[in-house]
């Protein structure tokens, strides 16, 4: 049972961490926190990848 509770842990520590990535770096936070309940982990990784937003990019 305790193992369950390391995995739920974990992923709520991938979504928080998706989350902070796509603000910092001006992406769709919403996405990519549903991106962090599906792939947990594993979407660290591409939410570090993604392009970043620029100040002439978000006015469209």
């Amino acid at each position: 049972m305790p193992a369950a509770y390391v995995l739920v842990m974990v992923n709520i520590i991938s979504i928080f961490v998706c989350y902070t990535i796509a603000k910092d770096r001006g992406g769709n936070r919403r996405f990519w926190g549903w991106m962090g309940v599906f792939f947990g982990p594993l979407a660290i990784p591409f939410v570090c990848f993604c392009k970043v937003k620029t100040e002439t990019e978000s006015w469209k």
